[in-house]
């Protein structure tokens, strides 16, 4: 074989080997799961149901509100987190600013933190006699302890703080990575023609972070619509069923309430739909089909 060919042959081969794990270990399970989603029972009891799974969805109140609270965290939490994401890049992009290596470590810490264990120490910060609410009656803040974790608006904001909190520095370093490549010229000459501080960040580092907030916007929205943790570990799922989100149904479904995995097989796919229009209607709203 000539040199050529080898390199090709060879090419190939680990392509294949690529293919066959990510096949057996990814495609595999996906079309099982597709399938599981059209039956019911336990094993060999599995029968097939057609679309009833998917039609119960419309009927169980457990899982609209499951899926309200999931829009929830979704609509306020992703913008929340991104526009912070991009305040603080610009803020420790500035080269006056001293100390830029130490903000940005304590900013980004909480990204590498165990999701268990952070949530756990979020669990008892805003308990209601937790370290919180003790600072905040002590300075005459607020007259009297506040439930952040059993009252079912504040147990929502708790779990967009905790979200806000760990994942706002991954997205900070995206955009504060590029704006370290962009060249400074250009923003001299914005300030030369006399732009001021705004319309510098919403005329020339909005547009040119354009790719990175589009890809953000997909990650974060993926990473919220899948959100177990938190709650799990926080308010686990209360008050009543205040703050759960769809992948915490899913788990109840299959391992807390009598198992069901077909049922909640299907409503796992309504997590793949929602992440599937989402994404769809970002790349819309971007614009430019060649970003």
């Amino acid at each position: 074989m000539s040199n050529r060919m080898k390199i090709n042959a060879t090419g190939w081969f680990f392509i294949a080997i690529a293919t066959v794990v990510i096949t057996l270990f990814y495609f595999y399970p996906m079309a099982q799961a597709l399938i599981l989603s059209f039956q019911s029972g336990l094993g060999a009891n599995l029968s097939f149901v057609g679309f009833d799974n998917y039609i119960r969805l419309f009927h169980d109140p457990t899982f609209i509100t499951a899926i309200t609270n999931t829009f929830i965290y979704l609509l306020v939490q992703v913008p929340v987190m991104i526009v912070l994401g991009l305040f603080l890049s610009v803020l420790l992009n500035d080269k006056k600013l001293k100390f830029k290596g130490l903000f940005r470590t304590a900013i980004f810490l909480p990204v590498i933190t165990s999701l268990v264990a952070y949530s756990v120490i979020f669990k008892y910060l805003f308990a209601t006699d937790g370290v919180l609410n003790q600072f905040l009656v002590k300075f005459s803040i607020i007259p009297e302890a506040i439930e952040w974790l059993t009252d079912p608006f504040w147990a929502k904001v708790t779990i967009i703080i905790a979200i806000t909190w760990r994942w706002t520095g991954y997205n900070m370093i995206f955009y504060l990575s590029a704006l370290q490549n962009v060249d400074q010229s250009i923003y001299e000459a914005a300030r030369i023609d006399g732009a001021s501080a705004f319309k510098v960040f919403t005329r020339i580092t909005i547009p040119m972070l354009k790719p990175i907030i589009l890809f953000t916007s997909i990650t974060s929205t993926i990473g919220t619509l899948q959100i177990f943790d938190e709650i799990m570990n926080i308010t686990g799922g209360g008050p009543g069923n205040a703050t759960t989100s769809i992948s915490q149904y899913i788990y109840n479904l299959s391992f807390k309430y009598t198992p069901d995995f077909g049922y909640a097989t299907a409503v796992s796919f309504v997590i793949v739909i929602l992440i599937i229009l989402f994404t769809a209607l970002q790349f819309r709203v971007a614009g430019d089909k060649n970003d």
